[in-house]
Parts: C-alpha cells; structure tokens; sequence
C-alpha cells in the first residue's frame, strides 16, 4: 500500500515560519499547522489577543478556502494560550465563528508561543462531509 499526502500552499495564509507545512491531506483529512495571529500582508503578528484570535480566524478560513472548504468541514480544534485567563475571549471568538453542531475541542495553556503569540489555534478539517 503506498502512502501518499498532499501539501496544502497557500499565500492567502502566513507561510510557514520553519520546517513544515501549512498543512498536510492524507485521506480526506486535512490537518493544518497551528496558526498564530500573523497577518499575512505584513509577515507581523497582530498585537493583543482579541486581534490575535481574530487573525488567527482569518487565516484558518483562508486556508480552508485554499482547499474549496468551509468552517463545516472543521472536526476539532486545538488552542493554545499562554494564559487560561483568556479562555472567555477564545469562546467568545469560536461561538461567533462557528454554528452548530461546534467541531471538538481542547485548550491547553503553554509557557510560550513562536514570535511572542498568546494564542495559537490548529485545526483539523475532513475533506467530505461527514454523515451521521
């Protein structure tokens, strides 16, 4: 059985700041790389983490859409923060973003993040539908 996966490239999102993709298709599921609140015009990361969390939105749509996907193709989230403190803001920001049925979730708070980040977001979205 050969293994194959498919890199997804888009300019639409920030590029990849190190070894690795923006995201990786293996089957039908898209794993993306964790996003942090980079605008892509500017190769700058947005300051706060109201703009932060919004960016990283941005940028996760302009990845999906890259792939011809909605925010409905997203399975789970992982998120990242630097301080817990800012979980309300997180819920705030996903409850506007998504509709239900709301994609899995976990929330992990960490030391720090790439390029002084206090949120960093990664998803991993299905490529078809998904019937139950």
């Amino acid at each position: 059985m050969e293994f194959k996966k498919n890199i997804v490239q888009t300019d639409k999102a920030p590029a990849a700041i190190g070894p690795y993709s923006q995201g990786v298709i293996f089957q039908d599921i898209c794993f993306f790389s964790g996003q942090i609140g980079i605008d892509p015009s500017t190769g700058n990361i947005v300051e706060g983490i109201h703009l932060q969390v919004n960016q990283i939105l941005k940028n996760i749509d302009a990845l999906l859409n890259s792939l011809k996907l909605s925010r409905s193709h997203i399975l789970k989230t992982t998120v990242f923060l630097t301080d817990l403190k800012n979980f309300a803001v997180v819920n705030e920001a996903f409850e506007k973003y998504f509709e239900r049925p709301y994609p899995a979730r976990s929330t992990i708070e960490v030391s720090a993040l790439p390029k002084g980040a206090v949120v960093e977001i990664e998803v991993i979205a299905a490529l078809k539908n998904v019937q139950l």
